[in-house]
């Protein structure tokens, strides 16, 4: 039996074993199992070559947008960069990633069109894995959905999921410190719902036979093995639904209910048409905001306070981010700064490298010669 044929089989054998306090210490080792047979199937996979989408990530941050074929993510492209990203009113037009960059607020949003993704494409159909790489590798994932298709995110939510892409989740809280000898010790800050006999199958499924093992939250089996596998990746996530040009009103409050029905909530959801380039500015302005950006503009000598082109940092930076995104030796040859502007206390105030920073700060270095 292949590994193809093996990983059926334990989902298979999964979904068919009910889940009650008897089974999942079973159910725990199966998905324990499960997973180490897919990093296996991907290595190989990946070991094998094949055509890839490599894109090299530039300017301040990357965002893929994700979506079915034929959904208008080209068109919006092209809409909000200066790309030349190929049109055409049947499935499949994109066949390679097409970059652009969006310009807003002074930051430079590298923005991916990736091609429409088809279901089993966590599995490798249509070069999925491919293109679901593109995904991992970016700062925010933009679910582009058909006004008419809604129920598409439910089935794209799963394909990013099966390719171990965690949206809007932070890492589960679990460290695990090997040991010489004493078997698996288990310490836990909260009551856990899962027993600590089945924290231990699932250990030593991945291998785990001496090791200090310590849980900071709540955590289901599933929560448990990706705080145990290091091959997971947390973005953030937000819904935009395209094509609204082509209903009609009375039929807007169908597509709030079909979004509710999977937990998007419609005011959090950006409205747009990309062919007639309405709702763009409410599209950026969420981008912005859901990937936590905020600008910061240097105070240069001799030149004065350069606003048209600020350093962008992800929120809450300090200087030394600051110093390092500026790169050179200015993290060397660092003495003080001096800042104005939000995160101050006053204008011109002296801090150090772990001062934080806020959004439109005016930011000083004073540097050693």
């Amino acid at each position: 039996m292949g590994l193809e044929e093996e990983i059926e089989a334990l989902r298979e054998e999964i979904s068919n074993t009910p889940y009650n306090k008897s089974t999942e210490s079973h159910i725990g080792r199966l998905k324990a199992k499960l997973a180490e047979k897919k990093e296996k199937l991907e290595n190989q996979s990946s070991a094998g070559g094949g055509h890839g989408y490599a894109v090299e990530k530039t300017g301040d941050a990357t965002v893929a947008f994700v979506g079915f074929p034929s959904v208008g993510k080209s068109t919006l492209l092209n809409a909000l960069t200066a790309a030349d990203s190929e049109v055409g009113a049947y499935e499949f037009t994109t066949l390679d990633v097409n970059p652009g960059m969006l310009q807003y607020r002074g930051a430079n949003i590298q923005l991916l069109d990736v091609p429409g993704l088809i279901e089993g494409a966590a599995h490798g159909r249509g070069g999925g894995r491919e293109v679901l790489s593109v995904v991992r590798a970016a700062d925010l994932a933009v679910f582009l959905l058909s006004v008419f298709e809604i129920d598409q995110y439910e089935r794209l939510s799963k394909e990013l999921y099966e390719n171990k892409i965690r949206l809007d989740e932070k890492p589960p809280s679990v460290s695990i410190s090997k040991k010489g000898m004493g078997g698996i010790k288990v310490t836990s800050s909260v009551e856990q719902e899962i027993s600590e006999n089945v924290i231990k199958e699932v250990l030593r499924e991945r291998g785990y036979v001496n090791a200090d093992v310590t849980l900071r939250e709540k955590l289901d089996i599933d929560r448990l093995i990706d705080g145990i596998m290091d091959n997971r990746v947390y973005i953030p996530s937000m819904v935009a639904v395209n094509k609204v040009d082509l209903i009609d009103p009375e039929y807007a409050e169908t597509v709030r209910e079909r979004l509710r029905g999977h937990d998007i909530d419609p005011d959090e959801a950006v409205f747009i048409s990309a062919e007639e380039e309405k709702g763009l500015d409410a599209l950026k302005e969420k981008i912005w905001s859901e990937l936590g950006l905020m600008r910061i503009y240097m105070d240069k000598p001799g030149r004065g306070v350069d606003y048209d082109e600020p350093l962008v940092l992800p929120e809450r930076s300090t200087v030394a981010d600051a110093c390092e995104k500026i790169g050179g030796d200015f993290e060397q040859r660092f003495r003080f700064a001096r800042v104005s502007g939000p995160s101050a206390k006053h204008d011109e105030q002296q801090v150090g490298t772990e001062h934080v920073l806020a959004d439109e700060d005016v930011l000083r270095l004073i540097l050693r010669k």
